[in-house]
């Protein structure tokens, strides 16, 4: 399966950070993906934390998801739009939502960001349960590729990275992290969890992230990667707007599994 993860360098408004994340989703699928993925905030990185709530969108209406819903169907893809802020019970906080949209353009899944970032080194300071609600609820989506193979796709977003144990209950054979990891924390950090998750649960990652300097003045990471069961780097974008493409072999998966067979070796969980 072709899989593409799109990086973004958003900006402070909704509309011309969708319109730059469009042409690289048009230009992933004219290249043959059939899963395209988005980073954490594609929509907008605003300058304070509270702008979320002025765009948050109810769940399952809002010009937000009706683009990202019609332009799955129109490209015949699966497209991850993750994330966009959804409205929580409290008018005060909203959800980090990764929603999954079919090729016919329905919501086939939706996942709550559940791990909530906090980090304070004297001179960066981050909080996000100060206006998002964690979600509560593990997510994973079966999707068949073009080729019939079945595919289990774990969700998941940026700082739930650090948790291994969210990912050990996915089983899955494709997990997904749309992120916008920080600068001082991605350079430490980034690649050596991403490899760690695939190596450790025996599946392809795929994690489009958020990489340049933005509007707000905030610097992200980048370097978007897809990483192998046996954890090596498929490929990696820097910093900059642009696309990871990759081909994701279920047999490949099924080797390593076969070859090393650590995730029947399983003792605790």
């Amino acid at each position: 399966m072709k899989v593409a993860a799109v990086q973004t360098v958003s900006g402070l408004a909704p509309g011309p950070n969708l319109a730059r994340a469009e042409l690289r989703i048009r230009e992933a699928a004219q290249a043959g993906a059939e899963l395209v993925v988005l980073p954490e905030y594609f929509c907008q990185l605003g300058q304070r934390d509270t702008d979320k709530l002025a765009i948050a969108e109810p769940a399952g209406r809002g010009p937000m998801q009706q683009w990202a819903q019609d332009l799955a169907a129109e490209l015949r893809i699966w497209l991850v739009a993750g994330t966009l802020p959804l409205r929580a019970e409290d008018a005060n906080h909203v959800r980090n939502t990764l929603l999954v949209y079919s090729p016919q353009g329905a919501c086939a899944a939706r996942y709550d960001k559940i791990h909530l970032f906090r980090f304070d080194n004297g001179q960066e300071r981050y909080d996000e349960s100060r206006v998002i609600e964690a979600g509560a609820s593990v997510q994973v989506l079966e999707l068949d590729s073009r080729d019939g193979a079945r595919w289990r796709v774990g969700l998941s977003v940026c700082y739930d990275l650090r948790f291994p144990e969210l990912y050990r209950r996915m089983h899955a054979d494709l997990i997904l992290v749309p992120s916008a990891f920080t600068h001082t924390t991605g350079q430490a950090h980034w690649e050596v969890l991403l490899r760690a998750r695939a190596i450790e649960n025996q599946a392809y990652v795929l994690a489009p992230a958020q990489g340049g300097v933005h509007e707000n003045g905030r610097r992200t990471w980048g370097h978007s990667l897809g990483v192998d069961p046996w954890g090596s780097v498929l490929a990696c974008l820097d910093e900059g707007e642009g696309t990871v493409i990759v081909d994701m072999d279920m047999a490949r998966l099924r080797a390593v599994r076969a070859q090393l067979p650590a995730l029947e070796h399983r003792v605790f969980g």
